[in-house]
């Protein structure tokens, strides 16, 4: 379970610090400011929105103190100032920025050793994990915009070459306990509670989607035929002259997919990665299969069958293997692997049902829309998730990119149905 310990809070900060200093390392001003894209924002504001965050919230909300900065609600709060306003700020240099950053984390380093605060903890771990979210938007942007690979790839902590896995597995249907409980220890608004739900039994993948099983749809021309297709989904398809997955393209020498500023050959079973829910749902219509509910994705994950196989078991597991934190043979986490890897790889993640990384290599887009679990009450950053509700999908699961220390199985995460930029795929469920 997740811990509230400030010395591993303070730990956690400075390891998430050192990882945006990699991913700016290497990018010019004008790389730091990048063009005025919906999909992303300057990178130099970005990073002093991500140190504001614990400022505002540790430092003055709760403890009071004075802002570091005399103009930094008008420079870095991301709920008055509108996103295309950003490019246009007076925004403090690369290195002034990074001087307030690390003002920041030493004065809440600090008040993290005085007493103890159970609201100071709190806080402090929504900070961190608030600021590996955005560590995970600065690998997207550096995706977006074409530049090279950040320099984060460690050697021995992902298996690359384990080959596909195909087929289902049955899963009995059953009460089920969707979301998180009080015993998790932290856990974010849109978590909160869980609650009880009857899922009908089911069958899902065991493994994400990869790129040859998209291949297959993309050369028999699923892009261009209609009726494979929603309404909104083939609006957006239209709109962005898509072809095939954005970062797909078709050489002479076959297909290639481009990482961050270098095209690379298609690793055909890799999990696909970038592509929006309207090309999940066209490729379900295609396959004659169908994406899964949120209710399914988390059974899948933390469910477990009962001793005689035909039911749920009341016990739900925090991580698909087990209560343990994640390990470097169980999900590929931490961005270590610079992509995706083989949906056949990780076998010591699988699920009790037999799933595989249902944690890490792709976000999963689900079925559903995003929205409040029964009694909903926004925490101390009401922003967070209301606004979102209703106007996007849920995707489950983390990506090759995520903090092995922020995900798990209740863990939520939503984007628009249109957005390709992220790092998500999906796997199928049986009609």
């Amino acid at each position: 379970m997740y811990t509230t310990d400030p010395a591993t809070i303070t730990d956690q900060m400075q390891d998430a610090h050192q990882r945006t200093l990699a991913l700016l390392d290497g990018l010019n001003d004008t790389q730091l400011m990048g063009p005025k894209l919906a999909t992303v924002n300057p990178l130099r504001w970005e990073v002093g929105h991500a140190a504001y965050f614990y400022e505002y919230w540790v430092l003055r909300q709760h403890l009071g103190q004075a802002s570091i900065r005399a103009n930094s609600d008008n420079l870095y709060d991301s709920i008055t100032i509108a996103h295309d306003d950003r490019w246009d700020l007076p925004l403090p240099s690369l290195a002034d920025t990074l001087s307030y950053i690390e003002t920041v984390l030493q004065r809440v380093s600090v008040c993290l050793t005085q007493g103890s605060d159970a609201q100071r903890d709190y806080l402090a771990q929504y900070a961190v994990f608030h600021h590996d979210m955005h560590n995970e938007a600065y690998t997207y942007t550096r995706q977006t915009l074409q530049y090279p690979a950040p320099d984060i790839a460690r050697a021995g902590h992902h298996i690359m070459n384990a080959g596909g896995l195909a087929g289902d597995v049955a899963i009995p249907g059953g009460q089920f306990m969707l979301g998180a409980s009080a015993q998790d220890g932290f856990v974010f608004d849109n978590e909160k509670w869980a609650h009880p739900l009857t899922v009908e039994p089911f069958s899902i993948a065991r493994a994400a989607v990869s790129n040859a099983d998209f291949l297959a749809f993309v050369e028999e021309g699923g892009y261009q035929k209609k009726h494979y297709w929603s309404e909104a989904g083939w609006g957006w398809r239209e709109s962005a002259a898509l072809q095939q997955p954005v970062y797909w393209r078709k050489a002479t020498q076959g297909w290639q997919i481009r990482q961050f500023d270098q095209w690379h050959p298609l690793a055909l079973n890799a999990a696909l990665i970038h592509v929006s829910w309207h090309e999940a749902q066209a490729y379900c219509r295609w396959a004659h299969r169908r994406l899964p509910t949120e209710l399914e994705w988390e059974v899948a994950a933390a469910g477990q069958p009962s001793a005689d196989g035909k039911t749920l078991a009341p016990h739900k597991r925090y991580f698909p293997w087990g209560e343990q934190a994640p390990r470097a043979d169980q999900a590929n986490l931490n961005g270590y692997a610079l992509g995706t890897v083989d949906v056949g790889a990780h076998a010591a993640g699988d699920s009790a049902f037999g799933c595989r990384q249902m944690i890490g290599n792709v976000w999963e887009w689900t079925q559903d829309d995003f929205g409040p679990y029964p009694d909903f009450t926004p925490d101390m950053y009401a922003d967070y998730s209301q606004p979102l509700f209703g106007n996007t999908k849920v995707l489950r699961g983390g990506a090759w990119t995520t903090q092995a220390r922020m995900i798990r199985n209740s863990w939520r995460t939503y984007y628009g149905p249109d957005r390709n930029d992220v790092f998500a795929g999906f796997r199928t469920c049986a009609l």
